[in-house]
């Protein structure tokens, strides 16, 4: 970015909203920001920028920005009375989605811009620090906006990171705003993340999740020429020697390719974890919502999974109340679940999103029977979840230590299964993995007792058997 820096140093806050890929978004804006003299301020109230970086997926995670907007109002204000300038950025896909129907509704905002232009943001506040208003910036750039993005920061990082490998969806779900807001398929090159996985294992990342709105439809740029594979590219991320666990998210049942379901068999650094999203029970309902694969195809791919990888913690998006849904239907989503027994799962309303086919469709479900809906399949998805966690009682499970717990003299940390593990340590362990003896379960995270020398006076705790599949009904 070839901006010049600012005189005086200045300060910046983002609040993110949403998914994983807003959190390295934000990571990727706070880098540029550093580059332009920004500094990373811990309240809105000690920011000179403030950047909202917004999620379109559900109408609630719009409205929490313009409430959000109403607040910082009040901040811009009150810094304006000390003679202090504020500058309000909305970033990601409601600026994307709304564009200037947003500076109408919240005059409050100087600047929107879309995701697919943050690397264009030091331009962007040139202007709104020269006096611009009502800044719009939601095109979709013919560049590779990562190559125009500073290198990866080595300063001090947390244990582990995301990395972007792959945005935009050609699948056109009849629900999902996606396509619109992230555009179309795109993959980053083989050689540029490769890169960016060195320069972070560089700065004491040890697990890396590799992210896409579509993720499994990877098709990048060889590092020698030619289309990669998701698979291949996790085979040669695994040959990095201080990258000790890799994952990825989100998948699509369409793109689950067969050399990737082996690599789950062959690859011990790839976790025994997978979020795929079905989406609803009801062949009837997938053909509406366009996903391109019914229910019987769905269970013969996750038996395929687990038969490359038996001990495997599946995970899964669930709409429910999609329009024209049936009480029939909702039943074949809860046969499902039990079909196939989750081990975490993300289940939502229906929320209509404005220039989608589904948005208008007849038949639209009303708000209480989608709410009934809700609750039944989040009290099978609870169950299953406690069952999962709850069967990991009695095992030794290595677990990647990431930060200090929240009570003295805890760590926190993840299991393969990405299960939340706390444990009584020193913070010596950070970043390392450690073999975890669990002993008790809770319907989130689990408990244990570090195995080894390192641990004095903690609870001693008998060794267990190794992870298996018994919470599989």
């Amino acid at each position: 970015m070839h901006f010049a820096m600012t005189k005086a140093a200045k300060k910046h806050f983002i609040k993110t909203f949403g998914c994983q890929m807003n959190v390295y978004d934000s990571e990727r804006m706070s880098e540029a920001l550093a580059e332009l003299g920004y500094s990373a301020a811990d309240t809105p109230e000690a920011a000179d920028l403030i950047i909202l970086n917004t999620c379109h997926i559900r109408e609630k995670a719009a409205e929490k920005v313009y409430s959000e907007l109403g607040r910082l109002k009040q901040i811009k204000q009150a810094r304006q009375a000390e003679g202090r300038r504020t500058i309000i950025a909305v970033a990601g896909c409601v600026a994307q989605a709304e564009g200037r129907e947003m500076l109408a509704r919240a005059p409050v905002v100087d600047l929107v811009v879309g995701p697919q232009s943050y690397h264009r943001l030091g331009g962007l506040l040139a202007r709104a620090e020269n006096g611009d208003a009502g800044i719009i910036d939601i095109d979709f750039p013919q560049i590779d906006k990562f190559k125009h993005l500073p290198a990866r920061s080595n300063g001090a990082r947390a244990v582990s990171a995301f990395l972007t490998v792959q945005e935009g969806c050609d699948k056109f779900c009849t629900f999902c705003v996606v396509p619109y807001t992230r555009g179309v398929e795109y993959s980053r090159p083989v050689s540029e993340i490769v890169d960016e996985a060195e320069k972070l294992t560089q700065a004491g990342v040890r697990e890396l999740t590799l992210l896409g709105q579509n993720v499994n439809a990877y098709h990048g740029e060889g590092a020698t020429g030619g289309v990669w594979s998701l698979a291949r590219l996790l085979r040669r991320l695994a040959q990095i020697p201080d990258i000790a666990r890799l994952r990825y998210t989100t998948s699509h049942p369409r793109d689950m390719s067969e050399d990737l379901i082996a690599l789950h068999g062959d690859e011990e650094k790839l976790m025994p974890y997978l979020h795929l999203p079905f989406q609803a029970g009801s062949d009837r309902v997938l053909a509406a919502m366009k996903r391109r694969h019914t229910r019987d195809d769905y269970l013969e791919l996750v038996r395929r999974i687990r038969a490359a990888r038996p001990d495997i913690a599946l995970s899964t998006d669930i709409i429910v109340g999609f329009p024209g849904e049936s009480d029939e239907d909702f039943t074949r989503t809860l046969e499902l679940v039990r079909d196939v027994v989750f081990a975490q799962a993300y289940s939502f309303k229906f929320s209509p999103r404005p220039g989608t086919p589904a948005a208008a469709m007849a038949n639209q479900v009303t708000d209480e029977v989608k709410s009934a809906r809700l609750q039944q399949v989040q009290a099978l998805l609870r169950a299953q979840q406690s069952a999962f966690n709850g069967a990991c009682v009695g095992r030794r499970l290595p677990v990647l230590f990431e930060r200090a717990g929240r009570s003295p003299g805890q760590l926190a940390g993840r299991s393969p299964y990405s299960q939340a593990v706390h444990a009584i340590g020193h913070d010596a362990l950070i970043g390392d993995i450690v073999e975890v003896d669990i002993i008790a379960a809770g319907p989130n995270s689990l408990e244990g007792g570090i195995v080894g020398a390192l641990n004095e006076g903690t609870q001693d705790v008998t060794p267990a058997s190794q992870p298996g599949t018994d919470w599989i009904s």
